[in-house]
C-alpha cells in the first residue's frame, strides 16, 4: 500500500514560532515511517516557505534556515495540483500531498487562516477547519459562545489599543472585576503576553506586553484553583476527553512562555490532584466546550478546578504543543496511547473528516 503524504508544516510567522519548531521535531521524530511519508516545509519569521530535506535535529535551534538544500515552496491554492509548488531551478514543479499536518501555533497557523488555504486548495488539515480555529483563537469570542453555552469563564471586559485610556482601565477593573486581573492579547497562545497585575500600579506595563501583540486585549478576573488541562480528540459525535486530566503547578505563579517550552519551571501531574467527581465534570465539560466551538481532530482545553468542586474554563487551544513535554500527548498517551498512535489518529481524523 502506498505511503500518505503529509506536508509537515513548522516555524510561522508568529509569537510561537520556536514553540513549533519544536513541536515539529518531535512530531518527525515520531510519525510512523510505514504508513506515512512526511515532506517538511519551514516557514520563516518573515513568511519565506521552504521544502526542507536536511537533519531533523537542525529544525529546534533554527540551523534547517542556513541548510543549502532548501528549496522555495509554496502551497498552491489551485486544485489540480493539491499540494505543494517547488522551485527548482527556475520551473516550478507540483509536489502533491494527501494532508496536511500543521505544526503550528498562534496566528497564521492556529487561527483559521492557514485552515481557509487548506480548504481552497482541497486538501485535508489536521484540526479544526476554519471557524473552530478562529472561534478559539480569538478569546473573547470564544468566551462569548461559551457563556452562551452555560460554560463557566472567567469575568473579563475588551480594551482596545485605539481607545486606551489606562485610568479608566483600572477603574473598570476596580468596578467589575476586582484585583488581581490577567491582562492578555485576545489572539496570541502559550501565555506570550500575558501578565498578572495586582494592582493600578502594574497594570500599565501590562497593557504594554499585551497591546504589543494585539489591538485587542482582556481584562480577566484572576481565578483561584488549581490548573488542570484535558486532551480532546475526535470529529464530531465521536469526540472523547482524555482518561484523566492533567495539572500544571507553575513555580514562578504564572505558567507562562519560558515556564512551558524552556526552563521546567513547572510541575506537571497526571493524573490531576482533585477530587474524582470534579474531574469527570471537567472532563464533560471539555468535550461540550469542543463541540460548541466546532472544534474537530483535537483541542487541549483549560480548566481551573476551584476549591468548592466547581471549574473555571479558561481556554482551548486548537493546535497545542507536542514537545517532549507538552501535555497533550502526554494525556493521551496516559489514556493508552503510544506517541506514534497518536499522530496517526490526528492525521485518519482529517482524512475522515474529508471523506464525509
Amino acid at each position: 500500500m502506498d505511503k500518505i503524504t503529509v506536508a509537515v508544516l513548522f516555524g510561522g510567522v508568529s509569537s510561537e514560532h520556536e514553540v513549533s519548531r519544536m513541536t515539529v521535531a518531535s512530531l518527525l521524530q515520531n510519525i510512523d515511517r510505514e504508513a506515512f511519508q512526511p515532506v517538511p516545509v519551514g516557514i520563516t519569521k518573515d513568511g519565506r516557505w521552504f521544502l526542507y530535506s536536511g537533519d531533523t535535529a537542525a529544525i529546534a535551534g533554527g540551523e534547517w534556515e542556513k541548510d543549502p538544500r532548501n528549496l522555495p515552496a509554496v502551497l498552491s491554492p489551485d486544485r489540480s495540483h493539491k499540494g505543494l509548488l517547488v522551485l527548482e531551478g527556475d520551473r516550478w514543479r507540483p509536489l502533491p500531498v494527501d494532508v496536511i499536518f500543521p505544526a503550528l501555533h498562534g496566528q497564521n497557523g492556529e487561527d483559521g487562516t492557514l485552515q481557509g488555504f487548506a480548504a481552497m486548495a482541497g486538501i485535508p488539515c489536521v484540526g479544526s477547519g476554519v471557524l473552530g480555529s478562529a472561534d478559539c483563537m480569538d478569546k473573547d469570542v470564544a468566551k462569548t459562545i461559551l457563556t452562551a453555552h452555560g460554560i463557566p469563564v472567567a469575568r473579563w471586559f475588551l480594551a482596545f489599543r485605539e481607545d486606551r485610556d489606562d485610568d479608566a482601565i483600572a477603574s473598570m477593573v476596580s468596578e467589575r472585576l476586582g484585583w488581581p486581573v490577567f491582562v492578555k492579547p485576545a489572539n496570541a497562545g502559550s501565555s506570550v503576553g500575558v501578565s498578572r497585575a495586582e494592582d493600578p500600579a502594574a497594570l500599565s506595563g501590562a497593557l504594554d506586553a499585551a497591546f504589543a501583540l494585539d489591538r485587542k486585549v482582556l481584562i480577566e478576573k484572576a481565578i483561584q484553583g488549581a490548573e488542570v488541562e484535558c486532551a480532546v480528540m475526535g470529529n464530531y459525535r465521536d469526540v472523547r476527553p482524555s482518561d484523566c486530566l492533567g495539572e500544571i503547578v507553575p513555580k514562578r505563579g504564572l505558567y507562562d512562555y519560558e515556564g512551558k517550552y524552556l526552563d521546567g519551571s513547572t510541575d506537571l501531574y497526571i493524573p490531576a490532584r482533585i477530587p474524582g467527581e470534579q474531574s469527570d465534570r471537567i472532563r464533560a465539560a471539555a468535550v461540550k466546550a469542543y463541540k460548541a466551538l466546532e472544534c474537530t481532530g483535537l483541542a487541549r482545553v483549560d480548566f481551573f478546578a476551584l476549591p468548592d468542586g466547581g471549574y473555571v474554563l479558561n481556554e482551548v487551544n486548537t493546535l497545542p504543543g507536542f514537545t517532549s513535554i507538552s501535555m497533550y500527548p502526554k494525556l493521551m498517551m496516559a489514556s493508552g496511547m503510544t506517541y506514534p498512535e497518536i499522530i496517526t489518529r490526528l492525521i485518519r481524523l482529517a482524512l475522515e473528516k474529508e471523506a464525509r
